[in-house]
């Protein structure tokens, strides 16, 4: 742990090594502030036995809560309400309000005396990302006069009007009236009484800035750790391939607002003609479908339905391919994008959600948010480009690894939010690195 000035409480209900998306992304935040700040972990006791065998000690620099009684019954239930299948997280994340709730309450019983004497210098929440969900512990901290910084938050991209089939697939019925999480008791005292909003996303910056404009800070919900991407810091340039089909790659799950039906539609005239492989990384509900799809297009070998591939290879894995395509319509943070550039891959996304802020016109392709005809048509412009001009490609590719070096590590993350902590204790002016972060 650090000798860091910094003395922080920081919450991270969802914080595994072990696991993939945000309690990846809650640990590895954690993990790297521990390096420069002193940082008290709690998080949920579902996480406990993973972070031990990382090396943390429970009681020095973690806490567990077990907040299981209510956990467990509602992750049940929002399982029925929604019928399986991996889809309706929009019901999954209401359900998770008054577990959250009960979580903080209990953090708040063990960790009370220790606040009032002064102990933290700051409390940060890092998880739950939601913007949704509120938070009582704000309006205590207040009264303490403790600075309280939550985020990155990310959320509140509107479903695409074009896509509301896909919606409906989703089975995101509670979308239709998202707006009502503000009259959850515990949203108005939040946004009142925190000293900093960390907004992972342009959109979700957007949505509090009417209520919460002078708290607001940009800073994207991903990054990346060179440990498991060492070409990041490689001195070797990635040799572009001048032979040879381009290989296109797509990591997801397989559900309709991923676009994987748009990505083989767009590719199908360049993989019959042996000018492009696609290797479809991951599963899901829609598998059969465009395996069906597939065969329909006679694409024959030129693409290959890898199913999941574990996280410790995927890096090895995308080390073959040129070239991401990953038309979602809806992504809220984009980390298979921050990844896939981190290996010089260029991407090829969508404009629209968290990708559009990650990616830039200099460092890979912004498609325009439109009708699915007029993605695949934009779509299969970018990869006939890219398969005819290998020297663009290349550009790209270098141009992407450079903006996640410089941007997007957890390292680099880590000393940004040092930055908010000594805003917001009033050691310096408020931090601005651009929305997005600018290239060069």
């Amino acid at each position: 742990m650090s000798n860091s000035p910094h003395r922080v409480l920081l919450i991270a209900e969802a914080a595994n090594p072990e696991q993939v998306s945000v309690p990846l992304v809650g640990w590895s935040h954690a993990e790297a502030l521990s390096r420069v700040a002193d940082v008290h972990l709690v998080t949920q006791i579902r996480n406990r036995d993973a972070i031990v065998r990382f090396g943390w000690q429970e009681g020095k620099e973690f806490s567990s809560i077990d907040s299981e009684a209510v956990a467990k019954l509602l992750w049940r239930m929002s399982n029925v309400l929604r019928g399986g299948g991996g889809k309706g997280w929009t019901t999954v994340t209401a359900m998770k309000v008054p577990s959250y709730l009960y979580f903080e309450r209990l953090l708040w019983q063990r960790f009370r005396a220790d606040l009032k004497a002064g102990k933290y210098d700051v409390v940060h929440r890092l998880t739950p990302l939601s913007p949704t969900m509120p938070s009582f512990l704000a309006a205590k901290l207040k009264r303490l006069g403790i600075p309280h910084v939550i985020g990155p938050l990310n959320g509140g991209v509107p479903w695409p009007r074009e896509f509301d089939a896909e919606r409906r697939a989703e089975k995101e019925w509670l979308s239709y009236v998202r707006g009502a999480y503000r009259l959850v008791p515990g949203q108005g005292s939040m946004r009142r009484s925190v000293s900093a909003i960390v907004c992972g996303s342009s959109d979700t910056f957007g949505e509090f800035a009417g209520t919460a404009g002078d708290k607001l800070v940009y800073m994207p919900e991903n990054a990346v750790d060179p440990a498991r991407f060492p070409e990041l810091v490689s001195a070797q340039p990635r040799l572009t391939r001048k032979q040879g089909p381009l290989r296109v790659a797509f990591i997801g799950r397989l559900v309709p607002y991923k676009g994987v039906d748009m990505l083989l539609e767009a590719a199908a005239p360049l993989l019959r003609e042996r000018k492009l492989f696609l290797d479809i990384i991951g599963d899901g509900p829609e598998g059969e479908r465009l395996r069906n799809q597939a065969v329909q297009l006679e694409l024959g070998e030129s693409v290959e339905f890898s199913g999941w591939v574990d996280h410790e290879a995927l890096s090895r894995r995308l080390e073959r391919a040129d070239v991401l395509g990953f038309p979602s319509i809806r992504e809220f943070g984009g980390g298979v994008v921050l990844e896939a550039m981190a290996l010089g891959l260029v991407p090829v996304v969508v404009a629209y959600g968290g990708p559009k802020d990650l990616v830039t016109d200099g460092s890979g392709i912004l498609l325009p948010l439109g009708s699915r005809a007029e993605i695949v048509a934009a779509l299969r412009e970018a990869l006939s480009r890219l398969e005819a001009d290998r020297e663009l490609t290349g550009r790209l590719g270098a141009a992407a690894k450079d903006r996640v070096r410089r941007y997007f590590t957890w390292d680099r993350k880590a000393a940004h939010t040092l930055e908010v902590y000594d805003w917001v204790l009033g050691r310096r002016d408020k931090p601005d690195w651009g929305m997005p972060y600018p290239d060069g």
